[in-house]
Protein backbone atom coordinates (compact mmCIF):
# COMPACT_ATOMS: atom_id res chain seq x y z
CA UNK A 1 0.00 0.00 0.00
CA UNK A 2 1.42 3.04 -1.13
CA UNK A 3 1.36 5.96 2.14
CA UNK A 4 2.10 9.93 0.90
CA UNK A 5 4.47 11.50 3.25
CA UNK A 6 3.83 14.94 4.13
CA UNK A 7 4.50 17.87 1.67
CA UNK A 8 8.27 18.71 2.08
CA UNK A 9 9.97 21.78 0.37
CA UNK A 10 13.16 19.78 1.51
CA UNK A 11 11.93 16.43 0.27
CA UNK A 12 14.22 12.66 0.92
CA UNK A 13 14.04 12.45 -3.09
CA UNK A 14 15.77 8.82 -2.56
CA UNK A 15 12.37 8.04 -0.36
CA UNK A 16 10.56 9.47 -3.11
CA UNK A 17 12.33 7.40 -5.89
CA UNK A 18 10.98 4.18 -3.87
CA UNK A 19 7.41 5.60 -3.89
CA UNK A 20 7.04 6.17 -7.04
CA UNK A 21 8.62 3.14 -8.47
CA UNK A 22 5.75 1.46 -6.28
CA UNK A 23 2.79 3.60 -7.35
CA UNK A 24 4.31 3.03 -11.36
CA UNK A 25 4.88 -0.81 -11.19
CA UNK A 26 2.36 -3.09 -12.96
CA UNK A 27 1.23 -0.28 -15.25
CA UNK A 28 2.94 0.96 -18.16
CA UNK A 29 -0.34 2.82 -19.29
CA UNK A 30 1.19 6.74 -20.07
CA UNK A 31 -1.89 8.09 -19.24
CA UNK A 32 -2.52 6.57 -15.82
CA UNK A 33 1.51 6.79 -15.00
CA UNK A 34 1.50 10.43 -16.28
CA UNK A 35 -1.64 10.75 -13.95
CA UNK A 36 -0.35 9.47 -10.39
CA UNK A 37 2.94 10.62 -11.54
CA UNK A 38 1.62 14.33 -11.57
CA UNK A 39 -0.94 13.93 -7.99
CA UNK A 40 2.45 12.45 -6.36
CA UNK A 41 4.85 14.67 -7.04
CA UNK A 42 1.83 18.04 -6.24
CA UNK A 43 0.94 16.54 -3.22
CA UNK A 44 4.33 15.62 -1.77
CA UNK A 45 6.64 18.56 -2.28
CA UNK A 46 5.26 21.94 -1.07
CA UNK A 47 4.87 25.15 -2.27
CA UNK A 48 3.37 24.68 -5.24
CA UNK A 49 0.81 25.38 -7.46
CA UNK A 50 1.33 23.30 -10.74
CA UNK A 51 2.68 20.07 -11.47
CA UNK A 52 2.42 18.41 -14.62
CA UNK A 53 3.14 17.17 -18.46
CA UNK A 54 3.01 18.51 -21.38
CA UNK A 55 3.41 16.19 -24.40
CA UNK A 56 4.82 16.50 -27.66
CA UNK A 57 2.60 16.86 -30.91
CA UNK A 58 3.01 17.90 -34.66
CA UNK A 59 1.79 21.95 -34.16
CA UNK A 60 -1.33 22.93 -36.13
CA UNK A 61 0.50 24.40 -39.13
CA UNK A 62 1.85 20.38 -40.03
CA UNK A 63 5.41 22.54 -40.33
CA UNK A 64 6.62 21.49 -36.58
CA UNK A 65 6.09 20.43 -33.15
CA UNK A 66 4.50 22.17 -30.05
CA UNK A 67 3.68 20.86 -26.38
CA UNK A 68 0.22 19.73 -25.69
CA UNK A 69 -1.11 19.87 -22.01
CA UNK A 70 -1.49 16.47 -20.57
CA UNK A 71 -2.40 15.10 -16.87
CA UNK A 72 -1.52 17.66 -14.43
CA UNK A 73 -2.48 18.84 -11.29
CA UNK A 74 -3.17 22.63 -10.41
CA UNK A 75 -5.21 25.00 -12.29
CA UNK A 76 -6.36 25.44 -15.46
CA UNK A 77 -2.96 25.65 -17.84
CA UNK A 78 -2.12 26.88 -21.30
CA UNK A 79 -3.06 24.29 -23.84
CA UNK A 80 -0.46 24.85 -26.25
CA UNK A 81 3.12 25.89 -25.63
CA UNK A 82 5.17 26.21 -29.51
CA UNK A 83 8.97 24.56 -29.06
CA UNK A 84 10.86 27.48 -27.81
CA UNK A 85 8.61 29.70 -26.43
CA UNK A 86 8.48 29.72 -22.42
CA UNK A 87 10.17 28.10 -20.08
CA UNK A 88 8.66 24.87 -20.87
CA UNK A 89 9.33 25.00 -24.86
CA UNK A 90 12.30 25.96 -23.91
CA UNK A 91 13.17 22.96 -22.08
CA UNK A 92 11.96 21.08 -25.11
CA UNK A 93 13.70 22.60 -27.74
CA UNK A 94 17.07 22.67 -25.83
CA UNK A 95 16.90 19.40 -24.63
CA UNK A 96 17.71 20.24 -21.12
CA UNK A 97 16.03 21.38 -18.19
CA UNK A 98 14.89 25.02 -17.23
CA UNK A 99 15.47 25.97 -13.45
CA UNK A 100 13.74 29.32 -13.19
CA UNK A 101 14.54 30.86 -9.75
CA UNK A 102 12.28 33.82 -11.16
CA UNK A 103 9.80 33.41 -14.34
CA UNK A 104 9.08 37.18 -14.42
CA UNK A 105 12.94 37.73 -15.60
CA UNK A 106 12.62 34.69 -17.75
CA UNK A 107 12.30 35.77 -21.49
CA UNK A 108 8.97 35.12 -23.44
CA UNK A 109 7.46 33.71 -19.80
CA UNK A 110 4.20 32.42 -20.58
CA UNK A 111 1.93 33.47 -17.37
CA UNK A 112 -0.48 30.70 -17.29
CA UNK A 113 -0.98 31.61 -14.01
CA UNK A 114 -0.06 35.05 -12.77
CA UNK A 115 0.62 33.62 -9.28
CA UNK A 116 3.20 30.87 -10.42
CA UNK A 117 7.03 32.94 -9.51
CA UNK A 118 9.44 29.98 -9.94
CA UNK A 119 9.51 27.21 -12.54
CA UNK A 120 11.52 24.03 -12.86
CA UNK A 121 10.46 22.33 -16.32
CA UNK A 122 12.29 18.60 -16.98
CA UNK A 123 12.45 17.79 -20.83
CA UNK A 124 10.68 14.30 -21.53
CA UNK A 125 13.85 12.50 -23.88
CA UNK A 126 13.57 8.58 -24.60
CA UNK A 127 15.47 7.11 -27.45
CA UNK A 128 16.68 10.42 -28.30
CA UNK A 129 13.17 11.84 -29.44
CA UNK A 130 11.48 14.78 -26.62
CA UNK A 131 8.33 13.03 -25.82
CA UNK A 132 7.34 16.20 -23.93
CA UNK A 133 8.18 17.99 -20.79
CA UNK A 134 7.33 18.01 -16.79
CA UNK A 135 6.31 21.03 -15.66
CA UNK A 136 6.46 22.47 -12.37
CA UNK A 137 5.48 26.06 -10.71
CA UNK A 138 5.66 27.32 -7.33
CA UNK A 139 4.01 31.08 -6.32
CA UNK A 140 7.71 30.93 -3.92
CA UNK A 141 10.40 32.78 -5.82
CA UNK A 142 13.47 30.74 -5.22
CA UNK A 143 11.65 27.77 -4.52
CA UNK A 144 13.83 25.08 -6.54
CA UNK A 145 17.31 24.10 -6.22
CA UNK A 146 20.06 22.11 -7.85
CA UNK A 147 18.71 19.53 -5.18
CA UNK A 148 15.46 19.20 -6.28
CA UNK A 149 16.47 19.64 -9.74
CA UNK A 150 18.79 16.42 -9.09
CA UNK A 151 15.96 14.51 -7.43
CA UNK A 152 13.40 15.52 -9.70
CA UNK A 153 15.65 14.36 -12.72
CA UNK A 154 15.76 11.21 -10.85
CA UNK A 155 11.92 10.82 -10.36
CA UNK A 156 11.78 11.96 -14.43
CA UNK A 157 13.60 8.84 -15.51
CA UNK A 158 12.00 6.26 -12.99
CA UNK A 159 9.06 7.89 -14.88
CA UNK A 160 9.94 7.17 -18.55
CA UNK A 161 11.40 3.94 -17.14
CA UNK A 162 8.43 2.58 -16.36
CA UNK A 163 5.90 4.29 -19.30
CA UNK A 164 5.16 3.41 -22.88
CA UNK A 165 4.97 6.39 -25.21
Amino acid sequence: MHITPAASTKPDYAMLARQVASILEGERDLVANASQFSAFIYDTIAELNWAGFYLTRPNKQGDGQELLVGPFQGKVACARIPFGRGVCGAAAAQRKTMLVPDVHAFPGHIACDSASNAEIVIPLIKDGAVLGVFDIDSPTLNRFSEEDQSGLEALVQAFLDATDF
